[in-house]
C-alpha cells in the first residue's frame, strides 16, 4: 500500500478500536439481578433509569438497551444533530438532538429532562448515567439568572479564545446547575456513570464538565481563566454577576466530597485507539511508536514539532528507522482574534505540518475522532510532500491562510481534506505519520 492508504487504514482501526458499543459491551454484564461493572457488583433491586448525552450517547445507549431490554424504566437520550441513526426506538426513551459545540434550545430541553430524570431515580433505583464527548454543550442548564443566549456567548468566547477543554468546562461547571457533580447531587438511589473520555489525560471533572463526579476547580479559578484569555471584559452581565458572587460566596459550589452512592467508570480514551494504531502498523511491517497520548497546544506549532520529527526519520532514520509511523493523541487549539474563515484544529494542522514536509516522502494526518472538526463538514486534513506545491499552483498563501484560520479553504483547493462524517466516537483527535522506504 502507498503511504496515504497505510494511513487512513491505520486511523479507520484506530477510531473503530473505540466504538462506543464495543466500549460499553466491555465493561458490564448483567447476570439476574446483578450488574457487573469492570468486576464490581451492583444489585438492582428497583427500577433502571438511563441517561446518555454526548456524541456517542446513541451507540451507548443501544449496547445498555440490548444489555437490559425491558428492564429499563425510562430514559433520555441527547446527541449532536445528525448523530441520532444509532440510536435505539424511542418507546420509553427520549430521543434529543441538539446543537455543537454550539447549544441551542435542544441542549436546554436535554438538561431540564436529564435533570427531572435524575430526581425520579429512588433509593433503590439504579441511574445509568452514559457520558461522551460534546456532552458540555449538548446536556445544558444554566444556573438561575442566566439564558440560553447569555449561555451561548459565552460558549463562542470561550471556544475562539485558545483556552485548553479542561480550562473551558472550568467555566462551564461554574455557570451551570448539572454540571460539576451538580447531576449527582440531585440523585437519591445509585449512580453508575461508563464515560468515553475526550479530554487529554482522561480527567474525570472534565469530560462533559464531570456532571457526576467531585471538582476540584472553584469560582476562583473560574474567574482566573476568564481574565487569562481576555474573556472577562466581554461575558454577559447575567454570566459576570454569577461568578462574582460564587467569589462572594453567595452562589452554590461545585461538588467538593466524593458521593458513595455514585460510582464513575472510564470505558474509552485516545489511549486505546492510540494502542490500536500502533497494533496495526506493526502488522502492516513498519517501525512504529506512539509519541503520546497528551499532546496539546497550538495546532500550528505542534504540528511543525511533529513535522520536524517526520523530517528526521525521513532523513536521518531517527529516532525510528524507516519504514516508519508516529501516532499522537490529544486536543489541540486554535486561537482566534477578529474575523476568521473556516476551519478546524485538525485541519489548520494539516496546513501548516505541510510546510514542514514539503519534498519528503512522508504523509501526515490529523483528524477528530468524531469525524467533525470544527465548524466544517470536514473530520481534518491529509498531507504529503507535495501538498505545499498543490496549495502554491491554486496560488493559496499558506500563512496567510493560516493567518486567517482559513485551512478549510486552503485544503480544498489541494485535496487534502478529510471526510469521515459521523463516526459515533469522540476521543479526543489523532495524529498519524507514515514515513515509508525510499523508492
Amino acid at each position: 500500500m502507498d503511504a496515504r492508504t497505510v494511513a487512513l487504514d491505520i486511523m479507520r482501526g484506530a477510531i473503530k478500536s473505540a466504538d462506543p458499543y464495543r466500549a460499553v459491551r466491555r465493561s458490564i454484564s448483567v447476570d439476574g439481578s446483578r450488574l457487573t461493572v469492570f468486576g464490581e457488583k451492583f444489585s438492582v433491586r428497583g427500577d433502571v433509569y438511563l441517561l446518555a448525552f454526548g456524541k456517542a450517547a446513541c451507540s451507548m445507549a443501544k449496547a445498555i438497551v440490548d444489555l437490559l431490554g425491558g428492564r429499563i424504566e425510562e430514559g433520555v437520550i441527547i446527541t449532536k444533530y445528525g448523530y441520532a441513526e444509532d440510536c435505539p426506538k424511542p418507546g420509553r426513551l427520549k430521543v434529543i438532538e441538539a446543537g455543537h459545540p454550539v447549544p441551542d434550545e435542544n441542549s436546554l430541553l436535554g438538561g431540564k429532562l436529564g435533570l427531572e430524570l435524575a430526581e425520579k431515580v429512588g433509593e433503590d433505583d439504579i441511574l445509568l448515567v452514559l457520558i461522551s464527548g460534546g456532552g458540555s454543550a449538548l446536556f445544558l442548564l444554566p444556573e438561575g439568572g442566566i439564558n440560553l443566549g447569555d449561555k451561548i456567548r459565552t460558549n463562542e468566547l470561550l471556544l475562539k479564545s485558545g483556552a485548553k477543554i479542561y480550562e473551558i468546562n472550568t467555566v462551564r461547571k461554574h455557570i451551570s446547575a448539572v454540571k460539576g457533580g451538580k447531576l449527582a447531587k440531585s440523585v437519591k438511589g445509585t449512580v453508575i456513570s461508563l464515560i468515553l473520555s475526550d479530554v487529554v489525560g482522561d480527567p474525570l471533572e472534565a469530560i462533559a464538565s464531570g456532571p457526576t463526579v467531585k471538582d476540584p476547580t472553584t469560582f476562583q479559578d473560574a474567574f482566573r481563566i476568564l481574565k487569562l484569555y481576555g474573556v472577562w471584559e466581554k461575558l454577559p452581565e447575567s454570566v459576570k454577576r454569577h461568578i462574582e458572587l460564587g467569589l462572594e460566596g453567595k452562589a452554590e459550589e461545585t461538588l467538593k466530597e466524593d458521593l458513595p452512592n455514585v460510582h464513575n467508570f472510564v470505558v474509552g480514551s485516545s489511549t486505546l485507539a492510540c494502542e490500536s494504531a500502533l497494533k496495526k502498523a506493526r502488522e502492516l511491517g513498519y517501525n512504529a511508536a506512539i509519541l503520546t497520548t497528551t499532546l496539546e497546544g497550538e495546532a500550528r506549532e505542534i504540528a511543525l514539532s511533529i513535522g520536524s520529527i517526520v523530517q528526521e526519520i525521513a532523513k536521518y532514520d531517527r529516532p525510528v528507522p524507516k519504514p516508519a509511523v508516529l501516532i499522537a493523541g490529544g486536543e489541540w487549539t486554535v486561537t482566534i482574534e477578529g474575523n476568521a474563515g473556516l476551519g478546524g484544529p485538525n485541519q489548520e494542522f494539516a496546513l501548516s505540518v505541510a510546510k514542514k514536509i514539503s519534498g519528503l516522502n512522508a504523509v501526515v494526518l490529523a483528524v477528530d475522532t468524531d469525524g467533525t472538526d470544527g465548524p466544517t463538514d470536514a473530520g481534518g486534513g491529509i498531507a504529503d510532500g507535495k501538498t505545499l506545491g498543490l496549495l502554491r499552483e491554486a496560488r493559496i498563501d499558506v500563512e496567510e491562510a493560516l493567518r486567517r484560520h482559513d485551512a478549510y479553504n486552503a485544503l480544498e483547493k489541494a485535496g487534502a481534506l478529510l471526510k469521515t462524517g459521523p463516526t459515533g466516537t469522540n476521543v479526543n483527535s489523532l495524529v498519524v505519520a507514515v514515513i515509508p522506504k525510499e523508492l
